[in-house]
């Protein structure tokens, strides 16, 4: 009988999109073919739009969260979504399979870094403090690390593998939900991790 294949969560906002269920069938046949298992969010789901209740929204997180229960790992979509940070809904999923003590790779389709992005967001350079802190217009600073998101979830996807760090991958505006390029790039550094661990466990 064949080995079971380890389980990735395939997080992002793909599911919002008019064809998210083919976006992850896509992403789904190039994790089997590095021999991982993608689950997808909207797997087990039914077909349509969902009940737009509470009631509706909140099964929703549920079957999210015994999905991930149920999976090794989690390859999130860091993408920026609706603004200059990853989708929210993505970043609890990172750090909840984080805590869990399971490994969290991710990609972004942009290569321009957080602070970059935030300043293109409030519509020019961003001021600075007298001690050169970059500020947004409420005088909050903006983390000024040149890392690809907010730095916590940088450091989930470095916390787990060591020198693991974001893909990332500057893609045309049109293509950032489409192109699987660096998709393909974080899957191959899951199965490496994943797979590794399973030869070397004897698995």
């Amino acid at each position: 009988m064949a080995e079971a294949r380890p389980r990735v969560y395939l997080a992002g906002p793909e599911v919002f999109h008019p064809e998210a269920r083919a976006l992850g069938a896509r992403k789904a046949a190039i994790c089997a073919s590095a021999g991982l298992e993608g689950v997808f969010p909207l797997d087990g789901t039914p077909t349509g739009e969902p009940d737009p209740t509470h009631e509706g929204g909140l099964a929703i997180a549920a079957h999210c969260l015994a999905t991930m229960d149920a999976c090794d790992a989690l390859i999130a979509n860091m993408t920026p979504f609706r603004g200059p940070s990853a989708d929210a809904g993505t970043a609890v999923e990172m750090g909840y399979m984080r805590g869990r003590g399971r490994p969290v790779f991710a990609y972004s389709n942009t290569a321009l870094p957080y602070i970059q992005r935030v300043a293109v967001a409030l519509g020019g350079e961003l001021p600075r403090r007298e001690d050169g802190t970059p500020v947004d217009p409420e005088d909050m600073a903006v983390e000024p690390f040149g890392l690809a998101d907010n730095l916590m979830l940088d450091g989930v996807v470095t916390d787990s593998g060591g020198a693991a760090r974001v893909v990332v991958r500057e893609t045309q505006f049109l293509a950032r939900w489409t192109d699987m390029t660096a998709f393909e790039a974080a899957v191959r550094r899951a199965a490496q991790h994943l797979l590794g661990a399973l030869n070397t466990n004897g698995g």
